[in-house]
């Protein structure tokens, strides 16, 4: 596979990869906005582009695995690897996807562990609201069972 192929691939990686931002970024919007309706269409689309992703990465590998034979580096060598002994300009070609690539990895953890944070306080919430409407205190009894909620009179402190 000649450096033109593999940098068509690499290309095509980004592409997907700032697809799936984008996807992750939509998916947060529905979070934040609370629109949960749409949240499984939202994580299906966000799945079909991490398929695509998977199918890429093995084109991406396999042609690496061509290059770097070709180059006298052992299979299963990183971009950088291949940067380091390429010469100009396909050096910086590769050089920039790479840069390109980790720029957009940072970006997509940063978008999961959002999303995640946004899930976990969502389903936190939740959980609240339904042992509020149950009646359920949240704290157990003797019994180990849930106490349920004195539902008498309350004073409520306004200054609160």
């Amino acid at each position: 596979m000649s450096l033109m192929e593999t940098s068509n691939i690499l290309w095509r990686q980004r592409e997907l990869l700032s697809t799936l931002l984008f996807k992750l970024d939509a998916e947060s919007m529905i979070l934040t906005a609370g629109r949960t309706r749409w949240l499984g269409s939202a994580t299906y689309e966000v799945e079909l582009v991490l398929e695509q992703v998977q199918a890429n990465e093995l084109l991406r590998a396999t042609a690496f695995d061509h290059v770097a034979a070709e180059l006298g580096l052992p299979v299963g060598s990183s971009l950088g690897d291949l940067v380091a002994v390429l010469d100009e300009p396909w050096r910086e070609v590769f050089a920039e996807h790479r840069r390109a690539l980790i720029g957009l990895s940072a970006e997509i953890d940063a978008a999961v562990r959002a999303n995640r944070e946004l899930l976990t306080s969502g389903q936190r919430a939740t959980q609240e609201a339904l042992r509020v409407v149950s009646g359920a205190s949240g704290l157990y009894g003797p019994d180990g069972a849930v106490a349920a909620v004195n539902s008498g009179a309350r004073l409520i402190d306004e200054a609160v």
